[in-house]
């Protein structure tokens, strides 16, 4: 095994030894075959894009449900789509088994809808995706890499934590040079601490 599966595996692992959720990612699969559903359909008939983004416009103009419909759709293509999904994929999986799935629709969706609202109100006034609704949750699971060694008695390889203390870090340098996603992952890490799972 090279050093970089060695030190994948110990974070598998330590995911898996603080888990307070179940082994199989049936929310996630959910969350991703329903977003999946609204990214072909949009490349399908790309008019659905339009009707269906965030577009501040049109939100001001009474069409709310926009905040909502912009964490399904995508406004990257194909690529954007293909992205989002293999994130979602491996971020969510490890996210529903850490955290439960009471917990994981707050962070997604909590954190997703907040990074729509400061988008519309500030950031970035059009747009779509569900990268921020991601970055809640990776912002989650960073609280708990943080924890690691004084909660749960772990030494993760050394360029996790580093990789953890960084992400506050480049949330807000990301945030104040106008990224959409920093905001997003810091309500994630702020949502995650003071209900961290149990020392197993």
């Amino acid at each position: 095994m090279t050093t970089s599966a060695a030190a994948r595996s110990a974070l598998t692992e330590f995911f898996d030894r603080v888990a307070a959720g179940p082994r199989r990612p049936v929310l996630t699969a959910v969350v991703f075959a329903v977003t999946l559903a609204c990214g072909i359909a949009q490349l399908v008939h790309p008019p659905l894009y339009d009707a269906m983004h965030r577009d501040a416009a049109r939100i001001d103009a009474g069409e709310w449900y926009r905040l909502v419909t912009g964490m399904f759709f995508q406004d990257g293509g194909a690529l954007g789509l293909v992205f989002n999904l293999l994130t979602l994929a491996v971020v969510g999986r490890f996210a529903e088994r850490v955290f439960g799935r009471g917990r994981w629709l707050l962070l997604y969706f909590g954190c997703g809808l907040f990074g729509q609202v400061m988008s519309y109100l500030w950031l970035s006034p059009v747009g779509a995706g569900n990268s921020m609704c991601v970055a809640g949750l990776l912002g989650g699971l960073t609280a708990v890499v943080m924890a690691a060694s004084r909660r749960y008695g772990v030494e993760l390889p050394v360029r996790f934590r580093i990789m953890a203390f960084a992400v506050p870090v480049l949330a807000v340098v990301g945030t104040v040079l106008g990224d959409n996603h920093g905001l997003p992952a810091l309500l994630g890490l702020a949502l995650a601490f003071p209900g961290l799972p149990r020392r197993s």
